[in-house]
């Protein structure tokens, strides 16, 4: 079993930057599909990116392509989430999401497919 440990969110001010990491123990960060979601207050959880083991593929919710990045270094058990520009609609709680199974592309941004999830950090964007 693994355990996932979000850390990083913050107060940032409209147009700054933030870096979100996710931390596994108990198991290699390499043997899973990796997400990322978001939570607004009273909403269900959206989706955000997702990375596959090796990074050789990647994909993310369209209206974040270009601002949002997210990586790994399985070396270091660690999954990234890189946050530019940030906006104020921007503002949740961020999981981590993991999961052993062989999704399709289309199937990354279902949050019910995964099977492991960290406690999720607050990022606040407010001037």
């Amino acid at each position: 079993q693994v355990q996932l440990l979000e850390s990083g969110g913050e107060l940032v001010h409209p147009g700054g930057s933030l870096r979100l990491s996710c931390t596994a123990s108990g198991r290699a960060l390499n043997a899973y599909t990796m997400a990322w979601f978001r939570q607004f207050p009273g909403k269900d959880r959206e989706f955000v990116a997702a990375i596959k083991r090796s990074s050789h593929m990647t994909s993310y919710k369209n209206s974040l392509k270009g601002r949002f990045t997210i990586s790994r270094d399985n070396a270091k058990n660690t999954l990234y989430l890189q946050m530019n520009s940030l906006e104020a609609d921007d503002t949740a709680v961020y999981y981590c999401a993991a999961t052993t199974s062989g999704l399709i592309r289309s199937s990354l941004a279902v949050d019910h497919y995964y099977d492991y999830w960290g406690r999720g950090t607050q990022v606040t964007v407010s001037s």
